[in-house]
């Protein structure tokens, strides 16, 4: 059994063409119905506002492998300097259910997480096309950072401006040596109003976005906790999520939409009609595109072994007995 860690994905490296690649092809499993993957537990004790979830899946196709990520989420973690999530992530082989992968730290979760929205990027890229792109992220710890990362790479020299904005207290320059377009604003306004792509990647625990989104934007709802019943009327028509069923729980920004405003099942589009239906081309051209997606086990499981395989080439990571 091989054992990775956060030290060996950074060995490996991330090619987000690769990553995104890699959640395009579990999508189109689940398109074909080639996977399992039950409704996701969650185990709470003492503070309600921590949680460790269970993900369980199988993703049939290239990967054909099962596995199980275990994610912690303490939000109060940061005020003790540490990192709010951790998790392991276990592969088991499909054929024999024998385990053949740990990946250990909570960096190959960011980088599905991310690597999901950079799906919906390239699609909404390739259909809208804009000559200069402006991304608004609000939040800026790990996920933020990632976020930032996979946009460079695939907007390139058309990432017109980034806005950043985190309440908290954070320095730029300890990310390394960013281009000039990339700053801090004061409020999550500023980098709201005029972005063609916005991303939550905070931790709210509740929604306080309640101004109209630009139009033709991308609304990445990472975080899924943030946007105000205030927005549906504008939102509405142009729903994703990645599963209904997960998505509508836990005090979602959709569960609030589906009891209080009436959303449904089918007045949304999942990412499979999205990626292996052409979704995206039935909304208008004006429209605000709202992205909310509660985190797929299959794409951890898809994730886990694209980096398995990876290493599994270059030598790296350690062979456990």
């Amino acid at each position: 059994m091989l054992y990775l860690s956060e030290r060996d994905l950074h060995t490996l490296g991330i090619d987000w063409n690769e990553t995104i690649s890699s959640i395009d092809h579990a999508v189109r499993c689940l398109d074909r119905g080639d996977f399992a993957q039950p409704i996701k537990p969650y185990l709470r004790y003492r503070n309600p506002v921590n949680r460790i979830i269970a993900m369980p899946a199988f993703l049939g196709g290239d990967v054909n492998a099962a596995g199980i990520k275990w994610i912690a989420s303490f939000p109060g973690n940061l005020d003790r300097q540490i990192p709010r999530a951790h998790s392991v992530v276990v592969v088991n082989d499909a054929d024999t259910g024998a385990p053949i992968c740990i990946v250990n730290g909570a960096l190959l979760s960011v980088i599905r997480t991310a690597s999901v929205s950079g799906l919906l990027l390239r699609l909404f890229d390739q259909l809208r096309t804009p000559d200069e792109v402006k991304v608004g992220i609000t939040g800026f710890g790990p996920i933020g950072r990632y976020h930032l990362a996979m946009c460079q790479e695939l907007l390139g020299a058309r990432l017109r401006k980034v806005s950043i904005y985190d309440p908290r207290s954070i320095d730029l320059h300890a990310e390394g040596q960013l281009p000039e377009h990339v700053g801090l604003v004061r409020s999550w306004q500023e980098a709201y109003d005029d972005a063609d792509v916005f991303i939550t990647c905070t931790v709210s625990s509740a929604p306080y976005i309640d101004r109209p989104a630009k139009p033709g934007s991308l609304q990445l709802n990472v975080s899924l906790r943030d946007y105000t019943v205030h927005v549906f009327d504008q939102m509405k028509d142009a729903m994703i999520v990645d599963d209904w069923d997960e998505v509508n729980r836990e005090a979602t920004d959709i569960e609030v939409f589906h009891k209080e405003k009436g959303l449904t099942k089918e007045g949304t589009k999942s990412i499979v009609d999205v990626v292996c239906h052409g979704a995206l081309a039935g909304f208008a051209p004006a429209q605000p595109i709202l992205f909310n997606p509660m985190g797929m086990a299959v794409f951890d499981i898809a994730i886990a072994r694209h980096f398995h395989d990876k290493a599994r080439a270059q030598g790296v990571g350690t062979t456990l007995d």
